[in-house]
């Protein structure tokens, strides 16, 4: 009867351990919780608009590849082996023409080739829109 009582006691103290354990774990989820909540700020209009001109200034310094292309040809390897200094490769473009700018090969908008300080340059002429560039991508 003595071994009863004993064990019936260490039952009851592994039971409050038990007890005691399940809440000190569950007060930690809820801290952990609150603190979650108070990392995240509330989604609303006003932030969003702060959050998106934050990711315009992120990528503001990303350099990118802007080439203005006089036009394009194909050639033979036979042929492309005998140009040499002075030759004149005919290209698809016209004289007048307005060239194509491009940032990292995706056609953006058109111009005319001008000249600043000696420098070649260009006047853009036409803009292609987002939605003619994704027309373009699609085709």
């Amino acid at each position: 009867m003595a071994t009863d009582a004993v064990e019936e006691v260490v039952e009851e103290a592994m039971e409050n351990d038990w007890s005691a354990q399940s809440a000190a774990e569950s007060s930690v989820l809820q801290t952990s919780n609150v603190e979650q909540a108070q990392v995240f700020s509330e989604f609303t209009p006003k932030n969003k608009l702060n959050e998106t001109q934050n990711d315009i200034d992120f990528i503001l310094d990303i350099p990118v590849q802007l080439t203005v292309e006089l036009g394009r040809t194909k050639i033979a390897i036979k042929n492309l082996l005998q140009l040499a200094q002075g030759s004149v490769v005919e290209l698809d473009g016209m004289a007048g023409e307005p060239m194509d700018v491009l940032v990292n090969g995706c056609l953006i908008a058109q111009g005319e080739v001008v000249v600043v300080n000696d420098k070649f340059g260009i006047r853009l002429t036409d803009i292609i829109t987002p939605a003619e560039r994704i027309r373009k991508i699609n085709k």
